[in-house]
């Protein structure tokens, strides 16, 4: 009777035991996505010199002038921009009170040396995206030329503008030249003639 007892006890001792281990129960995982989206929108900007100078001496046969403006353009949209150019109102005079020059009647595909007592613009067939034209292939900076050649067009009004350029791809401080001439016989009368030109870049 001795020896089952003893059995006995020795079984209760072991399940309590076992009830008082710690029970480890397999943990549970799950997972989820975000989507991030920056959007960044399209920029542009544009700048140039404030003033070209042209200075001349008329003669009864006439003289040209010539000078150039820098158009600087930067814009990040990876399809480009359009620059184009117009007057900055309905008159594309250069005017000294009630004295003019006149626009010049040469275009962009059909420019032409410039008449007298006119005056006008080009931009080198040499630049890049400046598209179907008949300018020349390089300018310079000419004073009371008697015998230029030179090929120009004359300047529109606003709301009729002349596209100069257009490009395909982002910009990074791209340049454009423009040129500016007048030719002055000595019927024109002294004093100094102004206008004011817009150019304006567009995104693609």
């Amino acid at each position: 009777m001795k020896n089952i007892k003893v059995v006995t006890l020795v079984s209760i001792a072991s399940l309590l035991a076992v009830a008082s281990s710690p029970i480890i129960a397999s943990a549970a995982a799950n997972t989820a996505n975000t989507t991030i989206n920056a959007s960044v929108a399209d920029v542009i900007s544009i700048t140039t010199g404030t003033t070209v100078a042209l200075s001349l001496t008329p003669t009864a046969g006439g003289v040209v002038s010539s000078s150039s403006d820098t158009v600087t353009v930067n814009t990040n949209r990876t399809s480009g921009y359009n620059l184009s150019i117009a007057d900055s109102d309905a008159t594309t005079t250069l005017a000294s009170g009630g004295n003019t020059f006149a626009a010049h009647s040469g275009t962009k595909t059909a420019p032409t040396a410039l008449a007298n007592n006119t005056w006008g613009f080009a931009v080198a067939t040499s630049t890049t995206g400046i598209g179907t034209n008949g300018f020349d292939a390089s300018y310079s900076t000419e004073t009371n030329a008697g015998s230029s050649t030179s090929k120009w067009a004359g300047m529109p009004a606003s709301g009729s503008p002349i596209m100069l350029k257009t490009t395909a791809a982002v910009a990074t401080n791209d340049t454009t030249t423009v040129w500016f001439a007048a030719k002055a016989t000595s019927s024109q009368p002294g004093g100094t003639y102004t206008d004011t030109v817009t150019y304006t870049a567009t995104t693609n």
